[in-house]
């Protein structure tokens, strides 16, 4: 949670206003940088950066990262060009890359000329690999040993690179051509003797992914493994980055935040954005799309109540029960879909478990059919007693409508069940299938289901 306070903005360019450069120096040092970008992200992106310039390079690399992209491009795209390149060169390569792909064209042509070439190669590298991919998170900030150092030759190298490296809780031992032999951890360095060599105490079974690799499946594998970070190889086994633990994170909550936003059929590009500086109007265009497809479709219910007036028209009971009906759905519909696609996503379950799937919610759904009948049922006995049922008992119209509401509990759970796996049978995104319009399906059927549960068994 951000502990951004507006009260502090008037006193924060009271020192802007006298110059008082010790003040902001020890207010942005003595906090950590993460809050201090929240501290001053109220004020206009001119005023940040005139603090930031009162900073160290290094400390102000690090607020800088901290804050919102918005803030970032606005405050580069007043910087003179050498300012701006100085700024990538300090961040970190995989956070380099995410904002320069965000500036805008005339902006990168002109930045690039000035840095060093071997940032300039490395921004090009990185911001070519194909959005999503592993290869367009990693960062190539990773300490690498040959396999034939000693234990006390690979502390120091690793003492010489710490500088400049994201982690070296682990270094890579890559050979000549930097293909990935193993890995072996700055404690296992530390209890090793000295003259051990570094093949010798490498572990040889290293869990790696490829930079064309999905994203999200880059990230499981720091969580299924408890790893700090993941190595990252090319088609030919070079070790060409690595994705970290706290990379990690970012990536599962941006999944997490797009499958959310596909579930509720929220359309757009799903990216990670703040709620409250996402204007209004694209929230519309985002939303309004499968809300006026599903509305349309909603029709479809309209038209068959519509053909079952005459049943409502004998039975005004049934009309009390419609709401329920509805409710209960979409209700054991979305509660199947989202265990379904939230297994599918953690890779707990797979499209060929599908009959595996239907029989144990089919098993759930009947006792969900069976407690819910009882209750509809006993509701009609109960309150219903003086009810107009023409030439039937309200014994018969109670199990009507409690049979009606079973099916519909059952047929509802399968079809909440069986759109994800069959979404990702065909290749497509189970959230986007097991979205609202669930719910619209499952209300079209299961009047289908009632209407023609009680006009059978009422003998209409």
């Amino acid at each position: 949670m951000k502990n951004t306070n507006p009260l502090l903005v008037p006193e924060l360019r009271e020192l802007l206003a006298t110059k008082d450069g010790k003040t902001i120096r020890d207010l942005c040092e003595t906090g950590h940088p993460a809050n201090v970008a929240d501290l001053i992200s109220p004020l206009e992106p001119k005023e940040v950066w005139a603090i930031l310039e009162y900073l160290n390079s290094e400390l102000r690399a690090e607020i800088f990262r901290h804050l919102d992209e918005d803030v970032q491009i606005e405050i580069m795209e007043d910087l003179p060009r050498k300012e701006v390149a100085h700024i990538l060169a300090e961040m970190h390569p995989d956070d380099r890359a995410d904002l320069f792909k965000q500036l805008p064209e005339s902006l990168q042509e002109s930045v690039l000329p000035a840095m060093a070439q071997a940032e300039r190669e490395d921004i090009r590298r990185l911001i070519s690999f194909r959005e999503g991919t592993a290869g367009a998170v990693m960062t190539s900030d990773y300490a690498a040993l040959p396999p034939q150092l000693t234990a006390a030759q690979a502390i120091d190298r690793l003492r010489e690179v710490a500088p400049d490296k994201e982690t070296i809780y682990y270094a890579y031992v890559v050979d000549d051509e930097r293909k990935l032999l193993g890995y072996v951890s700055l404690k296992d360095l530390i209890i090793a003797r000295r003259d051990a060599r570094v093949e010798a105490i490498m572990q040889t079974e290293a869990v790696y992914c490829r930079v064309d690799d999905d994203q999200e499946d880059a990230a499981r594998k720091i969580q299924k493994y408890d790893l700090l970070a993941l190595p990252v190889l090319n088609g030919g086994d070079a070790l060409v980055g690595i994705i970290t633990h706290d990379d990690a994170l970012d990536i599962i909550t941006q999944e997490h935040t797009e499958d959310m936003e596909k579930f509720m059929a929220i359309a757009g590009s799903h990216e990670d954005s703040v709620y409250i500086k996402t204007s209004a109007w694209r929230h519309f265009k985002n939303r309004a799309p499968w809300v006026v497809l599903l509305a349309i479709l909603g029709l479809l219910s309209g038209f068959i109540v519509q053909s079952f007036e005459g049943l409502l028209f004998q039975f005004a009971i049934l009309l009390t029960f419609m709401p329920m009906l509805a409710a209960t759905g979409g209700n054991t519909g979305s509660q199947a879909a989202s265990l379904v696609v939230r297994a599918l996503a953690l890779r707990e379950i797979h499209p060929r478990d599908i009959l595996g799937i239907l029989t144990k919610e089919f098993q759930v759904s009947l006792m969900l059919a069976i407690l819910l009948g009882v209750i509809a049922f006993a509701r009609v006995m109960i309150f219903e007693g003086n009810a107009n049922t023409p030439g039937n008992s309200l014994l018969t119209v109670g199990l009507a409508i409690s049979i009606a509401l079973g099916l519909q509990v059952i047929t509802s759970t399968l079809i909440g069940a069986l759109l994800p796996l069959g979404a990702a049978k065909l290749k497509l995104d189970p959230a986007v299938v097991a979205s609202p319009a669930l719910t619209t399906i499952v209300d079209i059927t299961g009047l289908l289901i009632f209407f023609l549960t009680a006009k059978t068994m009422l003998s209409i």
